[in-house]
């Protein structure tokens, strides 16, 4: 009747929408003013929060495994926060366009945009329906440079509200154009792969070769690694590892009915009581057992010399 339109006088879709357009402009600022090496992992707590809100909006259900891989997953992205790299200061779209024209940075960009060129067109036609990583490699890839447009965006708004004339620079436009295409394909794939594969296997999957493939872009673009100690290396690696771990175990296992009160060790077992009927009947039937039946002969023992 509404043309399929109906959910647009819906108050409810509309608090989703703002409330979804406020986290993309909260994104963007944190991009502008925090290393993506930080950013990116730190985006499993939307996955975390999802998982709250929907055990006490939607009714579903989080069992100890969810529970765990919740608490989990804080704790390691608390270790990521504390040994953070040091990002190498890009404040101007100026500075934005000569990190993007490093040779570096172009090589690794031209490597990836071929690779995932092979994906779309030679090897997702053959391979997309039947193995799971295909669709998602060509998401985690081309995420390399939605985050990279994403972060140049970010800068380029900040420099707008400081009164520089970003306008007048063609970056942000062709950072405008990557972001527009870059999304537009992850979505594309990204469902497709929803629609044949399980959710459980594909968010978790998807969540570690996207972030490992946006903190590659970014040590080859940022350079964020260099002035890192070998203590803050181990800890930021241990930290997204932790991350992965409770992604992990918040989807892959949530719709098993798993509870404090179901482990074996929480099972108290009573003692067994016997009635003094029972007692009885104990008695009894070990009597008649005892006692040899008419029609049986006793046994003789013989001596032979």
């Amino acid at each position: 009747v509404d043309g399929g339109y109906g959910y647009l006088k819906d108050g409810m879709w509309w608090a989703g929408f703002l409330t979804m357009a406020a986290g993309e402009v909260a994104n963007f600022g944190a991009y502008a003013f925090a290393p993506a090496t930080v950013v990116t992992p730190l985006g499993a707590l939307s996955i975390l929060i999802s998982a709250i809100l929907s055990s006490y909006f939607l009714g579903e259900t989080l069992n100890l495994l969810g529970k765990l891989g919740c608490v989990i997953c804080v704790a390691g992205s608390t270790v990521m926060v504390i040994h953070a790299p040091e990002e190498e200061k890009v404040t101007t779209v100026i500075e934005m366009a000569s990190k993007m024209k490093d040779t570096g940075f172009i090589v690794f960009a031209v490597l990836m945009m071929v690779f995932c060129l092979i994906l779309i067109f030679v090897i997702a036609p053959r391979y997309g329906q039947r193995n799971i990583l295909v669709y998602i490699i060509i998401c985690s890839v081309i995420g390399a440079f939605s985050v990279s447009a994403v972060k140049g965006l970010g800068i380029t708004i900040k420099n707008f509200f400081q009164g520089l004339p970003v306008v007048r620079h063609p970056l942000p436009y062709i950072l405008s154009l990557i972001l527009a295409l870059s999304l537009s394909t992850q979505v594309n794939f990204l469902n497709r792969a929803l629609d044949i594969f399980n959710t459980s296997l594909v968010f978790p999957i998807y969540y570690v070769f996207f972030t490992t493939v946006v903190i590659t872009t970014s040590i080859i673009l940022f350079k964020e690694w260099h002035s890192m100690s070998a203590v803050d290396i181990v800890g930021t690696l241990s930290g997204f590892v932790t991350i992965i771990l409770a992604v992990f175990m918040l989807h892959a296992f949530k719709d098993l009915d798993v509870s404090l009160a179901s482990l074996p060790h929480m099972h108290k077992t009573e003692p067994t009581v016997i009635r003094l009927e029972d007692k009885n009947v104990l008695v009894n039937n070990m009597e008649l057992s005892s006692t040899p039946s008419p029609e049986e002969k006793p046994k003789v023992f013989t001596i032979h010399s």
